[in-house]
């Protein structure tokens, strides 16, 4: 595989991952909204392209024209408490279902960043236990926020397209994403209110830029969701007894012990070769620069 799209290429995530692919040797065609200039050049193995990707035909476009051997979709409108709900949930709904449906189009496998919070804990009005610990791929999925829905509404696409098209997609359930230098997790951990919607877990960038890579080589199937995670949680305590301090109770199944995270990465780890290296403990006080994507 030589040629990888990845869409969202300006994004915090999408700078760390198309520096990896490309450190890597893939040659990347980056997909943004905005793009730096036609006088700015791009970093070695980079091309740069802007795409409105909820214009139906766009995507597809560029697709034919940069002949990738996979694509990558991480762009996205993250957060319905910043942004307006309704462009939180057509944006990334309409976004996903063109990049899915053009490559299917092309046969071309897909790695795509879906959420933790499809499974409907964080933004929740009121975070109920869930059902069992740790939470693995086969948790209901049960959100009421625009972006959590938009999430699940991308994994029932690409459960479509597999269909239509027979190819390949794997949905990252990514957890809080961090980076190094910059763990924002730990600003508020005194309170386990701050962290309770996705249970006090995190994932550095890094790790989620592997697993990005790694799922270019797996040999998959139909559509498969994989959730992404740091093996701790970042409270520096046991991750039961910070559910027994906010919700009183514990689920009645519990497989977790010490500080384990509560979302579980072991189908990641056994079908993509994943495993997470970065942890709060170190990589919060690294001094690393965001890549560049230009020279």
């Amino acid at each position: 595989m030589n040629t990888v799209v990845v869409t969202g290429s300006f994004g915090r995530l999408g700078r760390w991952t198309v520096d990896m692919l490309a450190e890597e040797g893939y040659s990347v065609v980056g997909i943004d909204t905005t793009h730096p200039g036609s006088g700015v050049r791009a970093r070695d193995r980079v091309e740069l392209k802007s795409c409105d990707l909820t214009t139906q035909g766009a995507f597809e476009e560029l697709v034919r024209e940069a002949d990738p051997d996979a694509v990558v979709h991480l762009a996205a409108i993250p957060n319905p408490e910043v942004h307006p709900g309704t462009q939180v949930f057509e944006n990334n709904v309409m976004s996903t279902y063109n990049v899915l449906t053009a490559a299917g189009r092309e046969g071309l496998p897909v790695t795509w960043a879906s959420s933790e919070s499809a499974y409907g804990f964080p933004f929740a009005e009121n975070p109920a236990l869930p059902e069992y610990l740790p939470i693995d791929e086969g948790h209901p999925l049960r959100p009421e926020d625009p972006y959590g829905s938009s999430k699940l509404v991308g994994e029932d696409v690409a459960d479509v397209v597999t269909r239509r098209y027979g190819i390949p997609i794997a949905s990252l359930r990514i957890s809080n994403v961090q980076y190094p230098g910059r763990y924002s997790v730990l600003d508020g951990r005194d309170s386990l209110e701050n962290g309770v919607g996705n249970f006090w877990s995190y994932v550095d960038g890094r790790d989620v830029a592997t697993a990005v890579s790694q799922s270019l080589d797996a040999d998959l199937s139909g559509h498969e969701p994989f959730v992404i995670a740091a093996d701790d949680n970042y409270l520096g305590r046991p991750t039961t007894e910070a559910f027994e301090e906010y919700f009183g109770d514990l689920p009645d199944d519990v497989s977790i012990r010490g500080e384990e995270s509560a979302l579980c990465s072991e189908k990641a780890k056994a079908a993509l070769g994943w495993q997470p290296k970065h942890t709060w403990r170190t990589a919060a006080d690294e001094n690393r620069p965001v890549p560049t994507l230009t020279t």
